[in-house]
């Protein structure tokens, strides 16, 4: 999917959208400098961004005595986008006062994605696992799916690839949602198959102990599995649009959510379009787990992996080694990269 052009109108609009973010992150530093020359802070502190509240964030707080505690606060100026599970340097204000964020610590991790503007917008941080959540309402794309794995090789962390709402599989769908799961499985991709209102042993065997994220289509029941999970978080789930198939726009932003034997759960806001478009032809290589092992042994050194002869890509493909419907999604994606 190459980048959106956009109309005059539009870049008029986010330009007036992005003065007046600047304005108002001026009032925040104007704020958090005002109650630092006066004293009203408490000390500095560690703790991780839970949530966000349109331009406040919920920090939970790591150190005693308030550690498990929750505060609003707003983050200094010159920090960075801070996303859920970022861990920062804090300092309380009075009771009913928002606190200030005045650091971020170094991120373990960070799953990120390109807004409809080609601008990179982090999605979680300091992430163990990633489960990639599907389901066969909205019908999967393989695809997307290849964008989305592509997006967590760039973590370093491998997906577990999750096939949801096993309750509405019918001998109609099976078949080719078998496959599909299939031929990921055949790159080494974990896969599970389950359903929030069935037996959630293979879940939670998943999360136990980590910090996970659920990534996936709006619509796919990642907040069901939340809510089977911890049912006391009532996570707002929406029913499946009759006429489109498409999912509703449950979740707005990424929330933490602890597990009580440990570990916690992310989960992020629905994403119908997973572009790809920010990354270079090596990092897009670079999430193709496969192409690995032939990369390097081209004819030419500058081979774009698409009619060249001698491709080692294409002859994998002969061989057995690739899966031709992969190549074909990766020269889709490069040619959408060489549009830019």
């Amino acid at each position: 999917m190459s980048q959106r052009r956009i109309s005059r109108q539009q870049s008029f609009r986010i330009d007036r959208i992005q003065a007046e973010r600047i304005a108002r992150a001026g009032k925040r530093e104007a704020k958090a400098e005002a109650l630092l020359a006066g004293g009203e802070l408490g000390a500095e502190q560690t703790g991780r961004i839970i949530a966000h509240y349109g331009v406040q964030l919920l920090v939970e707080a790591l150190d005693a005595p308030l550690a498990g505690q929750r505060f609003r606060c707003h983050r200094r100026a010159n920090i960075e986008q801070l996303v859920t599970g970022d861990r920062v340097i804090w300092q309380p204000a009075a009771e009913g006062q928002t606190g200030v964020i005045s650091a971020l610590l170094p991120r373990d991790s960070v799953l990120v994605r390109p807004d409809p503007y080609g601008k990179l917008k982090p999605v979680a941080a300091n992430i163990d696992r990633i489960l990639l959540i599907i389901a066969p309402e909205p019908t999967p794309s393989a695809e997307l799916i290849d964008r989305y794995l592509i997006a967590c090789e760039t973590t370093g962390i491998r997906p577990v690839i999750v096939l949801n709402k096993a309750d509405l599989l019918t001998p109609d769908n099976t078949r080719a949602l078998a496959a599909l799961l299939e031929s990921f499985a055949a790159l080494g991709y974990e896969t599970r198959t389950l359903s929030a209102h069935g037996e959630l042993g293979d879940l939670l065997g998943l999360v136990a102990g980590r910090t996970v994220v659920f990534v996936g289509q709006s619509g796919v029941g990642k907040s069901s599995l939340v809510n089977a999970l911890l049912p006391d978080v009532a996570q707002k789930v929406s029913e499946i649009s009759a006429g489109s198939k498409l999912g509703q726009h449950t979740t707005t932003t990424a929330c933490w959510f602890d597990l009580p034997g440990g570990g916690a759960l992310i989960d992020s806001p629905g994403i119908r379009e997973f572009g790809v478009w920010h990354m270079d032809r090596e990092q897009l290589l670079a999430g193709f787990i496969e192409f690995q092992p032939l990369l390097g042994q081209c004819r030419f050194r500058n081979c774009a992996h698409d009619r060249e002869p001698g491709c080692a890509l294409r002859l994998g493909v002969e061989d057995g080694h690739i899966q031709p419907r992969r190549l074909a999604s990766f020269q889709r994606l490069a040619a959408d990269l060489d549009q830019r």
